[in-house]
């Protein structure tokens, strides 16, 4: 007849009712023991813990065969709880001390039956017993007991594990994590959330630590930031802790576990940690369909005075909610700056309008000029820029033909704005060499193809466009094409002159450009007849393509000033390139490119001037950025990707020239997009072939 035997003997002292919660640390319980540990945070448990006759009652039970069982019983505040694991050698076998059994809730030939009441299987439970001793009596019936297990659902990955003692002289670790961290909804790309995990020590000896990792497929959504458990022997009773970092690089929920060797019988703490990413709109760039005019103090159209700026006057302009601009949420606006009529050599600065205004230009001038500059500026909080003028009197007109977001609080169209892509620069037409002069209130169409799968998700085209010897003084305008000539200005240049321009274009879907599928397109118009040149710098995509880049935007910071000896030092002579690293504070791990002003200051002779990514093994582009003539102080921005060591390379092609640099934001890799490639990884925009064409 089956014999059940509840070992009263073993019982602990202490009431049922006034046991220890078993959460609260423990001093080391003396020989012999009788305890039971259970760590279920693996499978989202709440039964975790060591218990033994200081904070339980202890109830072993003993059947025939070996069979042996171990309850630890105590009280909450909501009532008693208790928990029990029970273990079985396989039949027709007795527990041989030393040996390590397969283990299942219905075991089969050879297996030890393993169950342990803390995990709840669909299916059966697999797992493994160490025993590590065994003590029996005259007549061979079990005195002594010490195991240690570990215990899954065979569908399952998550652990149970512990350890029994049973009237056992053999010592045990056992450490209590706090359980899994869950990290909640997180942005990617933007600032980490951190939790803190918890070990503490809690069996008869010391708990031993390896060193702290993180392990999994999502595993670089995860950082640790914290630790000091790694490498350490921690006493009963103490604890010790593991700080994680949770950034997120995809717009999914991620997981992950932090894995944390120790010296209990299973080896190791793994606690999940948990965290959806949600992908906003920060950094991502926003073409207005048609570019506006935000300011012309010709006519004083943006409130701005309907005069000249002064010598030294500031002038300041609202440009959120101006033009076809969200009221809130942007960070930086993209404006063609004009200037005519100067009566003195002198520059301007445009910078945001509750900062003070920085050791920087946004176009420079000499006297009589008439010419334009693309300008990305950071706005003031309420939406507002400055404008400086240095020296003389001239008038100044303002266009805006984009803006980035600044935040996810406004409801934006499309949901997802665009990322940059910088290429190595190439040109993309000539009117000298392809089709001659186009004539005045002339229009010529540009496409580009990228192949039928990448074409439809640009949404934008950087592009530096050159008005050259243009029969009278006029004006360039580049658009999307879509619609009438709008009314602003892209290029502004003087009868003869060599003058260019940078922008950021929206482009249309032209369905007729020979290729059988949509090309991006443009157009570019002129007031009067001139030879156009356009180079390609960049390509502005759907948010969708990989390792696309967001924008963060800086007040103007002079990193370049070659007649101080900023950033380098000397003239750049005749074809000679010079290297500039980008100072640290302006780049971090994820920095791709920069968005800057180049000036050349005082050319001797007529030149061009080159910028592109240093250290990428790339030869100098044929594209130019820069076109200034003898003696002037020339800017253009510059959009360009930075090597692997955040510089760039600047070739001059003739005479000398004095260079400055002013950096306005920098493009950074955004997670969710990131392929994994290196920085200095060919973009996926490979121009396939290019052309314009009258219309």
């Amino acid at each position: 007849m089956r014999r059940i035997r509840i070992l009263l003997s073993a019982l602990a002292a202490g009431a049922y009712a006034t046991a220890l919660v078993p959460a609260v640390a423990q001093a080391a319980p003396a020989a012999p023991y009788t305890a039971l540990v259970i760590d279920d945070t693996q499978v989202g448990g709440d039964d975790a813990g060591s218990w033994d006759t200081s904070n339980a009652t202890m109830v072993p039970m003993l059947n025939d065969g070996d069979q042996f069982a171990l309850e630890a019983r105590w009280s909450e505040p909501s009532g008693p709880k208790s928990t029990r694991v029970d273990v079985r050698p396989p039949y027709g076998e007795t527990w041989q001390e030393g040996r390590t059994y397969p283990a299942s809730t219905s075991p089969g030939p050879g297996q030890a039956r393993l169950y342990v009441n803390a995990v709840q299987c669909v299916s059966d439970g697999v797992g493994t017993v160490w025993v590590r001793q065994v003590r029996r009596d005259a007549t061979g019936v079990l005195t002594a007991f010490a195991a240690a297990y570990e215990f899954h659902c065979a569908n399952r990955t998550e652990v149970v594990d512990g350890e029994i003692r049973w009237n056992s002289d053999e010592g045990y670790s056992a450490v209590l994590p706090s359980g899994p961290l869950d990290f909640g909804r997180v942005e990617v790309g933007r600032a980490p959330i951190t939790r803190t995990e918890t070990f503490t020590s809690a069996g008869s000896g010391d708990a031993a630590f390896g060193t702290a990792r993180i392990e999994g497929s999502d595993r670089a959504a995860f950082a640790i930031t914290g630790d000091t458990c790694s490498g350490r022997i921690l006493p009963t009773g103490e604890v010790c802790t593991v700080t994680i970092a949770g950034a997120p690089t995809k717009g999914r929920v991620q997981t992950a576990s932090l894995v944390m060797p120790d010296n209990t019988g299973y080896g190791q703490r793994t606690e999940s940690l948990t965290v959806e990413g949600w992908e906003g709109v920060i950094g991502t760039y926003y073409p207005l369909t048609t570019p506006a005019r935000l300011m012309d103090t010709r006519d004083a159209t943006g409130g701005v005075v309907g005069r000249p700026i002064a010598p030294g006057e500031t002038v300041e302009l609202q440009v959120a909610g101006q033009g076809g601009l969200p009221t809130g949420g942007l960070s930086a606006v993209v404006l063609n700056v004009t200037v005519t009529g100067p009566t003195a050599s002198s520059f301007l600065t445009v910078y945001p309008a509750d900062e003070d205004r920085p050791n920087a230009s946004s176009i420079n001038f000499p006297a009589g000029w008439l010419g334009s500059n693309n300008v990305t500026v950071k706005l003031s909080a309420n939406g507002r820029v400055k404008v400086y003028n240095r020296t003389g009197h001239t008038h100044a007109v303002i266009d805006v033909s984009g803006f980035y977001a600044g935040s996810n609080w406004f409801q934006p169209t499309p949901p997802l704005g665009a990322q940059y892509h910088p290429l190595t620069p190439r040109r993309l037409f000539d009117t000298r060499t392809d089709g001659g002069a186009i004539p005045a209130r002339g229009r010529h169409e540009g496409f580009v193809d990228f192949g039928a799968e990448l074409g439809p998700k640009v949404r934008s085209l950087v592009l530096n466009v050159t008005a050259v010897a243009p029969a009278k003084a006029g004006f360039l305008t580049v658009w999307s094409g879509e619609g009438g000539v709008p009314i602003s200005s892209t290029v502004n240049y003087a009868a003869g002159k060599v003058v260019p321009n940078l922008v950021v274009v929206k482009t249309r879907a032209c369905t007729d450009c020979g290729r059988g599928y949509a090309l991006p397109a443009f157009s570019v118009y002129t007031s009067q007849a001139a030879n156009v040149v356009v180079d390609l710098a960049g390509v502005f995509d759907d948010g969708t393509v990989a390792d696309g880049l967001r924008f963060t935007p800086v007040s103007p910071t002079r990193i370049v000033d070659s007649r101080t000896g900023l950033g380098t030092s000397g003239a750049l002579g005749a074809n000679v390139t010079r290297k500039v690293t980008t100072p640290s504070a302006l780049v971090t791990d994820a920095t791709r490119a920069l968005a800057m002003n180049v000036t050349a200051v005082s050319p001797t002779t007529s030149t061009v001037l080159t910028v592109w990514p240093a250290d990428t093994g790339a030869a100098k582009p044929t594209a130019s950025n820069l076109n200034p003539a003898a003696g002037q102080i020339v800017s253009n921005a510059v959009f360009t990707g930075i090597g692997p060591k955040d510089a760039f390379n600047v070739h001059n092609l003739s005479g000398s020239t004095h260079l400055v640099a002013d950096v306005v934001g920098s493009y950074w890799l955004y997670p969710a997009t990131a392929s994994g490639s290196a920085p200095s990884a060919t973009s996926p925009f490979v121009v396939l072939s290019a052309g314009h064409r009258a219309r």
